[in-house]
């Protein structure tokens, strides 16, 4: 393989970047809207010339803990799945955390609640970015906008997980992932070798103990009370790095603007169309994208948000993200919501009515 300039699917190309990110193991388990990221994997046959290992596995849940094996052992391990998906592997996301192990799944959601439709939605912020299993945990977060960033944040994903120990998520949408754009495939990156893993990750991966190697330990469990309390203390220390370091986000016309829309995802791309026609009729209305949903943009919203007369979460979903953006803003500024549920999407005009109504404008 090599670097290559294609026409591909979002969910498609998620499989080449799994791939040519040096992944050791895929474990998943089929679900719409992103089938296509495993029938890609098989179509690809990674074992035959990476050695990267695909598997189906028999359920969401065995999928997860298929993970966790994988990535105890020190391996790029990532699974994927869809909203109904994510909420059976809850427990096994929680195991993850508490066992500071690295891994990356791919979240294309759906619209619920419960088994709900097949269309887009983004009505798993709450699940995904507050934690959707039990205990005080953190997970970090990564939503694209396009299918060159379904592309990139599989690698960047990687990074952050071994960077710190801790499941990364990218939480994308069932527009995101079925739409085609041309994207841009880097040259692959070698898989980790044994002596590589046990170089860099022999202190926690479990690489086999001889004379000279001690024995490692991956679980999450502790029965006393005080040393789980320690453990605690210690991953909210990590959480508050990651909120001081790996923020990312981006802004379209913010720098003048009297008015903002912050948006992520499929929702974002909307919001610009949004934008342009808001200047066009001189409404100085700006865009801000979170990246990044843990850590959240906080302090980037409220700087922009310092000289603004009001702001509005758009989002597909009743309003999640919309409490965070609350929390950055504190009150300088009045912020509303405006979104599409159960698989409907807004288009710009929908927007940018609403928009004008709830600011009177």
């Amino acid at each position: 393989m090599k670097e290559e300039i294609r026409l591909m699917k979002g969910n498609e190309v998620v499989a080449e970047a799994a791939v040519r990110a040096g992944c050791d193991g895929f474990f998943g388990y089929p679900i719409t809207p992103q089938t296509e990221i495993m029938e890609t994997l098989m179509e690809l046959k990674p074992w035959e010339t990476t050695g990267m290992v695909v598997v189906q596995a028999e359920s969401e849940v065995a999928s997860i803990n298929m993970l966790y094996g994988g990535a105890a052992a020190g391996k790029r391990v990532m699974t994927s799945s869809s909203s109904p998906g994510i909420s059976l592997m809850c427990e096994g996301i929680s195991y993850l955390a508490g066992a500071e192990l690295p891994c990356v799944i791919v979240d294309v959601m759906r619209g619920g609640p419960g088994l709900g439709t097949i269309q887009p939605s983004q009505s798993d912020y709450f699940q995904v970015v507050k934690g959707g299993g039990h205990g005080d945990y953190k997970l970090i977060v990564l939503a694209p906008a396009s299918v060159q960033e379904m592309y990139d944040f599989v690698e960047t994903a990687f990074e952050l997980a071994f960077k710190y120990r801790t499941p990364a998520v990218i939480l994308s949408d069932g527009l995101i992932g079925q739409m085609m754009e041309k994207v841009t495939l880097r040259a692959p990156k070698p898989r980790m070798t044994d002596e590589f893993i046990q170089k860099n990750y022999g202190h926690w991966a479990l690489t086999g103990r001889t004379g000279d190697r001690p024995r490692n330990v991956a679980t999450s469990l502790c029965l006393d009370p005080l040393k789980q309390e320690q453990t605690n203390h210690r991953l909210q220390a990590k959480y508050r790095e990651i909120e001081k370091n790996e923020v990312r986000y981006d802004s379209f016309m913010t720098d003048d603007c009297q008015w903002l829309l912050v948006a992520y995802g499929s929702s974002a791309r909307i919001c610009h169309k949004v934008v342009e026609m808001a200047r066009k009729e001189g409404i100085k209305v700006g865009l801000l994208r979170p990246i990044t949903l843990f850590p959240f943009p906080y302090e980037p919203i409220a700087s922009v948000a310092s000289h603004c007369k009001g702001i509005m979460s758009v989002e597909l979903s009743a309003g999640q993200m919309v409490e965070d953006v609350k929390l950055a803003v504190n009150g300088q500024t009045p912020v509303h919501h405006f979104g599409r549920m159960g698989g409907a999407i807004h288009s710009p005009e929908e927007v940018f009515e609403a928009f004008k109504k709830q600011f009177s404008l």
